[in-house]
């Protein structure tokens, strides 16, 4: 990726699906995906907040970890259809998917920052002046790793947070819009 994509191109808003774009299915304290298209719930607030994102100029990107395709318990069709769901209801751009496991040890897979990165190199990406919102430890990670300013929503799932921690930690999705203008 050149220098020049890095430094003269737009923000955008790195944004996590389930859980943030999407309401995530908790089982037993923990997040899951929708596994079908009836299951999709825009959270409150997300499309006003993306609509007031996208007029200041800001590329909207969701940035997913899909590991159930991998392990054969979804499949590829559903998160497509899921996405473009989405896709169509709220102005993100794109939403850029990792369908690995943990033990293919690839690079988009979030904590690592390769989808971010691919969304930048496609779209000509300010990351300085871009932002990472997510609802596991390893979204903040990913943003985090591509130098982006980042936004935990913390909705006090089971499991641990084994990172850094974000520059801003909220309880729900409602205040993202004022936290990332008031920063830019």
């Amino acid at each position: 990726m050149g220098i020049g994509a890095l430094v003269a191109g737009i923000p955008a808003v790195f944004l996590d699906r389930d859980g943030i774009i999407n309401r995530a299915i908790v089982r037993a304290g923990k997040p899951y995906p929708p596994e079908r298209l009836e299951q999709v719930e825009i959270l409150p607030g997300t499309a006003s907040s993306l609509k007031q994102l996208q007029a200041a100029g800001m590329v909207l990107i969701g940035i997913t970890n899909q590991p159930d395709v991998a392990r054969g318990t979804q499949s590829r069709a559903i998160v497509e259809a899921i996405n473009a769901l989405l896709e169509a209801m709220l102005p993100i751009r794109e939403i850029f998917v990792c369908y690995h496991d943990n033990a293919d040890h690839c690079d988009c897979r979030k904590p690592k920052p390769g989808l971010i990165l691919q969304a930048a190199e496609k779209y000509g990406i300010d990351l300085s002046r871009s932002w990472m919102v997510g609802d596991r430890w390893k979204d903040v990670a990913a943003g985090q790793a591509a130098g982006l300013k980042t936004i935990f929503v913390d909705y006090h799932y089971a499991e641990p947070y084994l990172g850094s921690l974000a520059d801003f930690t909220v309880d729900d999705t409602v205040l993202l819009s004022e936290i990332i203008l008031k920063g830019l």
